[in-house]
């Protein structure tokens, strides 16, 4: 077993300590339906984060900023279009915060209990997330991978703008689904 890796109630975790996200070896993104047809991924660039496990797992938490001005859909028209006042606004409000306070273990699943803030509007915004294990690189740096997801409603962040279709339905779809996978480094 590495020195990162611990067994709470027959299932792997990190060991406890302080981590440090490696946005290098990261990707904070999201999925969202366009024209109820298709989807269009994006991700952000500029993030930082520190997870803090507690002896008792539950205890865990999580605190990550992002700047919303690093938003990369791979479409620059679009990228910018989501920085104006239409959805992120990044001249009133640069970036976006989760701060997870409480780990939950359903079943095989663990869940961060947080809260999402976007455009000054803070929810509950629950991830779901995986332990992807731990070790030691060549440089003798300590690492633990975890992977995370979960759905919100763009609407409930103001995130409003919209078209309608002459053919029905919307252009962009409510439903945003965040996919998270990160790799951290203990202090």
């Amino acid at each position: 077993m590495s020195e990162v890796v611990r067994i709470v109630d027959g299932a792997e975790v990190p060991a406890p300590g302080k981590y440090v996200i490696d946005k290098s070896h990261s990707v904070v993104g999201f999925v969202v339906k366009h024209m109820m047809v298709s989807k269009v991924r994006g991700s952000f660039k500029d993030f930082e984060g520190e997870i803090s496990v507690a002896d008792d797992v539950e205890n865990s938490s999580v605190a990550v900023s992002i700047k919303l001005e690093s938003v990369d859909t791979g479409e620059a028209q679009r990228d910018e279009h989501l920085r104006s006042g239409d959805f992120f606004d990044i001249a009133k409000n640069p970036e976006m915060t989760y701060s997870g306070n409480k780990v939950v273990r359903k079943g095989d699943k663990w869940i961060l209990e947080g809260q999402l803030s976007i455009n000054g509007v803070t929810k509950d915004v629950p991830l779901t997330v995986e332990f992807g294990g731990g070790g030691t690189d060549p440089y003798g740096n300590k690492r633990i991978g975890l992977s995370a997801t979960a759905e919100i409603n763009r609407e409930d962040f103001g995130l409003k703008t919209n078209v309608l279709l002459e053919t029905g339905g919307v252009l962009i779809g409510k439903e945003v689904k965040i996919e998270i996978d990160i790799e951290a480094i203990q202090q």
